[in-house]
């Protein structure tokens, strides 16, 4: 298969110079696309897109499936009417370094506002397309909006400290989140909405422009994420939730004792009985979001008991579906496949 010659720059959308405190899919975006042209490059490449959690890194997102709500871009939304511009004069213009606690202080209650004059005031073609998302998505959907309410409502404290019946996703617990939130959960439904609705129109002018977006899909999950509340058979989690063994990278130049990342590792032979489906599911939705094509690296990964640094116990290595165990030593390494 034939690979033409090109190049691009490496900007995530955060970082473009746009109103309201941090980079996002609005004005600054398409004149971005237009300079990419004028520069004679082909490619856009962005770091992962979704909801930052601890840390605001792109590679410590709330879910892996949903969008970071701070990449819409409010002045779209008050052009289709979803805000009034008077609402906006307040944004600051752009700065040099995101304050993101500010940001979101500023930024989120102004979304929620939007969203919910959407919710009271959208035509048909606008409620079908909605509801046409959420039926869509419902099979990862469901689950962020729930877990976002509640990590609002639990002033952002990791989910294995919630109260045991919601770590434990006792039903009639959940339920009754949902029939007392229900107005918070549609609201978060619409903010995801309008996340995929810009990102798609905005993709679709990189289209137009003959700019091929390179995405950027983070092999492993944050351990405070909607995917290992949900899920926690398929990582190495203790009874209490808590995870067993995370990832990090061996010693090397930087670092003598190498890095701890902390995320929970999969357990691949519950992933292999299951048909491989959850991953499937993120391969698909990384696919729509902006990937044009996958590239397999080897990248040779940490792995230790979450509780020891550096670990000095039996380690079992995850990679490619395969439980490969060491003796010995302060750890060990394995190829997993990095997808950018």
């Amino acid at each position: 298969m034939p690979f033409p010659r090109s190049s691009g720059i490496l900007l995530h959308p955060t970082s473009l110079p746009s109103r309201g405190g941090v980079g996002d899919f609005g004005p600054a975006a398409y004149e971005f696309l237009d300079f990419l042209v004028a520069s004679g490059q082909s490619l856009w490449q962005v770091l992962p897109l979704g909801p930052t959690g601890i840390g605001n890194s792109p590679y410590s997102a709330t879910s892996a499936f949903a969008g970071n709500p701070l990449c819409i871009s409010l002045e779209r939304l008050a052009d289709e009417t979803w805000i009034s511009h008077d609402r906006l004069r307040s944004l600051p213009g752009p700065t040099e370094y995101v304050d993101y606690p500010a940001v979101r202080r500023l930024k989120m209650p102004l979304l929620r506002e939007a969203a919910g004059n959407f919710l009271q005031h959208a035509g048909a073609q606008p409620r079908g397309a909605f509801e046409r998302f959420c039926a869509e998505h419902r099979a990862w959907l469901e689950d962020f909006v729930l877990f976002d309410v509640l990590r609002q409502r639990f002033k952002d404290v990791a989910w294995n400290t919630w109260p045991a019946e919601l770590v434990r996703r006792d039903p009639a617990a959940l339920e009754k989140v949902r029939r007392d939130a229900a107005r918070e959960l549609e609201i978060e439904r619409v903010i995801q909405f309008v996340f995929f609705k810009q990102w798609a129109e905005l993709h679709a002018a990189c289209r137009q422009r003959g700019i091929r977006v390179v995405g950027d899909v983070a092999i492993f999950v944050s351990y405070d994420s909607a995917e290992v509340w949900r899920h926690p058979e398929i990582f190495h989690l203790r009874p209490d939730g808590s995870p067993e063994f995370v990832a990090g990278v061996p010693p090397d130049a930087f670092s003598k004792t190498g890095q701890r990342w902390g995320n929970p590792l999969y357990r691949w032979p519950a992933l292999k009985a299951r048909g491989y489906d959850w991953w499937i599911e993120r391969m698909r939705m990384a696919l729509r979001l902006c990937v044009p094509s996958i590239h397999s690296l080897a990248a040779r990964n940490w792995n230790m008991a979450s509780s020891g640094w550096p670990a000095t116990r039996l380690i079992v290595l995850i990679s490619a579906g395969v439980s490969i165990p060491l003796r010995g030593g302060r750890g060990g390494l394995a190829c997993t496949f990095m997808l950018v």
